[in-house]
């Protein structure tokens, strides 16, 4: 009685979900442009998750999501391809589908970051 008390337990486990890389929305990959340099990329998106070692002009940024046992892993792909410091092209893999642009409407801008202000030796700040 007691093993299959046991049994039917085992089943009964909970799974924690297994999330990681870089968490990319839809509207951050909307505003992802040809021309962009990298410190927009990079304000824009974060630091990227696998820096090429062999390829400084390629940014993969992957995000993993697995819930439970049974269901498939979420995964999706985005890789940015850099020419001259400014974004050449992007690829994206296992993202939804962006819905279509409305006629008429701006496109999105990503502000430039802006640097700190530099502070001169001896000085504090108040």
């Amino acid at each position: 009685m007691l093993l299959a008390a046991g049994g039917l337990l085992s089943g009964c486990v909970y799974r924690v979900a297994v999330q990681q890389g870089n968490y990319l929305d839809d509207k951050q990959i909307s505003q992802l442009q040809s021309g962009m340099t990298r410190a927009q990329v990079r304000f824009l998106l974060g630091t990227p998750m696998l820096p090429d070692a062999f390829n400084a002009d390629r940014w993969d940024y992957v995000y993993y999501l697995k819930v439970g046992r049974l269901k498939k892993a979420e995964q999706r792909r985005l890789t940015v391809f850099f020419a001259d410091e400014k974004v050449a092209r992007f690829e994206q893999a296992g993202f939804p589908e962006p819905a279509a642009p409305t006629p008429g409407a701006a496109p999105a801008s990503v502000p430039s970051p802006v640097a700190p202000p530099a502070v001169a030796a001896g000085s504090t700040l108040n």
